[in-house]
């Protein structure tokens, strides 16, 4: 068969023999010597041709299969399913919604990573089934593994874990894994960790602005209880510790009411985006003066709120994307808390 003159077998080399014939079917697709739709050798024919055994040939077309690189057909054979640059880095991404700023840790990392590997992108919108759903269907196919785990209750409480998922991710070999965003699981061996402690962040933060917020008679949390994506309760804790700590009176509210009672000397913190733009309006329609009479502090940075000026308490987002894959690239292993700051502009 033509493709036996391309395979390269090495009997000297450390490295095992399926991961040989792995590696060598990868490259001859990525130069062109093996087309999409071409058929391959069966797993008799390819251990016969190289005398190997024949579970050392079926553990690498399995490999092959579940990187949907090759296909079996039932009583025709094998076939080449994918011809596109095949990485030697593949990687899949698991995120838990769909928002501006998880997209920009995303496009960071993939910047970062570069030409030379494949990323693809799933959300599971914090819901555990969907979650153990896509790494079972994944849980070999991949070089990397990158998570940023956030789950919800049934009444739609934030959860930095499951049981069933601590458990599906410590079958993740820890030299494939990355953990984001939020590190509170119980994950054996060293991993790459890039994470928020998000009580102490929003501690610190409000902590670098204490000079504004100290012209403001009260602080004011919009903290969502009830959302589709829900948000970690640390973020209370750490809010709750900075008005204890300096005497700051303050209020937790669940949603900005469209009939909402403004006073002057109010400095409001909101997370949700709807919340900031109906707290944005209100603020206006009375004619208060943002910034001045009442002002507004948002979690989360983003661009739309850099134009506009919001001041905001946020973590790095492009600096996570890119020290996950900086940690890839080098093969670097450890825990690296993302930097979280107090960005000032006009609404405080």
């Amino acid at each position: 068969m033509e493709m036996f003159k391309h395979i390269q077998i090495d009997e000297q080399s450390r490295i095992p023999k399926y991961r040989q014939i792995v590696d060598s079917i990868i490259h001859n697709i990525s130069t062109g010597k093996l087309k999409i739709d071409e058929k391959i050798p069966s797993i008799n024919s390819f251990s016969e041709e190289y005398l190997l055994s024949r579970d050392t040939v079926e553990k690498a077309y399995n490999i092959l299969k579940e990187r949907k690189i090759i296909s079996s057909i039932r009583g025709k054979g094998y076939y080449v399913t994918r011809t596109q640059l095949i990485s030697k880095v593949n990687i899949l991404f698991l995120i838990n919604k769909l928002s501006t700023y998880k997209m920009q840790i995303y496009n960071s990392f993939i910047n970062s990573i570069g030409a030379n590997s494949h990323t693809d992108l799933h959300i599971y919108h914090c819901d555990d089934s969907l979650f153990l759903n896509l790494l079972d269907k994944n849980i070999r196919a991949y070089d990397y593994y990158v998570i940023m785990p956030h789950f919800k209750t049934d009444d739609l409480k934030h959860l930095s874990f499951t049981d069933e998922a601590v458990k599906a991710i410590n079958t993740i070999p820890d030299d494939k894994l990355v953990i984001m965003d939020n590190n509170k699981l119980q994950i054996k061996g060293n991993c790459i960790e890039v994470y928020q402690d998000f009580e102490n962040d929003i501690y610190n933060a409000l902590k670098d602005g204490l000079p504004k917020i100290k012209k403001y008679q009260k602080l004011v949390l919009v903290f969502p209880e009830s959302s589709m994506h829900p948000y970690p309760r640390r973020i209370l804790h750490g809010f709750r510790k900075f008005c204890a700590e300096f005497s700051i009176a303050f209020e937790i509210l669940g949603e900005i009411y469209d009939d909402i009672i403004l006073k002057k000397g109010d400095l409001f913190i909101t997370i949700e985006e709807t919340d900031l733009v109906n707290l944005v309006n209100q603020i206006r329609d009375k004619e208060f003066a943002l910034g001045e009479d009442i002002g507004v502090i948002s979690y989360n940075d983003t661009p739309l709120k850099e134009l506009l000026g919001i001041t905001v308490i946020s973590t790095d987002f492009k600096m996570m994307g890119q020290t996950a894959a900086q940690m890839i690239l080098n093969k670097k292993k450890g825990k690296v808390k993302n930097p979280f700051n107090f960005i000032d502009r006009e609404s405080v």
